[in-house]
């Protein structure tokens, strides 16, 4: 079974979790062209390697970073959002 280790509850079975899309840096849309809001909502990195990635864990309502090697599924860690520098 794959495990997801929620950063409030614990080691968790993957059942528990949705995944909720890649962590990007949204452009400020009062500021940003066009073509750069296309950009930001039509395309996307799909290329295989290290992503930070938006996760929720149900049963809590929590929503948190998970950092996943998307080629070999490993979870390197995961940590609440504003939390990025303590490891």
């Amino acid at each position: 079974m794959k495990l997801i280790n929620c950063p409030i509850n614990g080691v968790r079975p993957v059942s528990e979790f949705v995944f909720g899309g890649e962590l990007r840096e949204m452009p400020d849309p009062d500021q940003c062209s066009d073509a750069d809001w296309a950009t930001y909502v039509h395309h996307r990195n799909g290329a295989p390697g290290l992503k930070k990635e938006w996760w929720y864990h149900a049963p809590s309502g929590t929503w948190f970073i998970a950092e996943r090697n998307t080629m070999t599924e490993e979870i390197v860690r995961t940590y609440l959002f504003g939390q990025e520098e303590e490891k």
